[in-house]
């Protein structure tokens, strides 16, 4: 019993941030090009979906990336992002 009041005792808050900071190094990969094709869509996705899951740093890498991308861009982008979220 003692194990799993552990676990709710703040080791969930690292998981949350760890993933983000994954989510986050996802979206630099794509805006960057680095080991894949540079795709601005799939990095504003990558840096939304960080920046829900509390990455600060994501949020201001998606608002300087969409200040580049077009509308139907950025609409595809957010409902890439919001398909992934209802998935995962």
């Amino acid at each position: 019993m003692a194990r799993f009041e552990m676990l709710d005792a703040g080791f969930g808050d690292i998981g949350t941030t760890a993933q983000a900071d994954i989510l986050l190094e996802l979206g630099m990969m794509y805006a960057t090009g680095r080991d894949c094709d540079v795709d601005m869509v799939a990095a504003h996705k990558w840096f939304n979906i960080a920046a829900i899951k509390g990455s600060e740093r994501a949020a201001g890498l998606r608002a300087d990336l969409a200040s580049t991308m077009s509308k139907p861009q950025i609409a595809k982008a957010l409902r890439e992002a919001r398909e992934w979220m209802t998935a995962h």
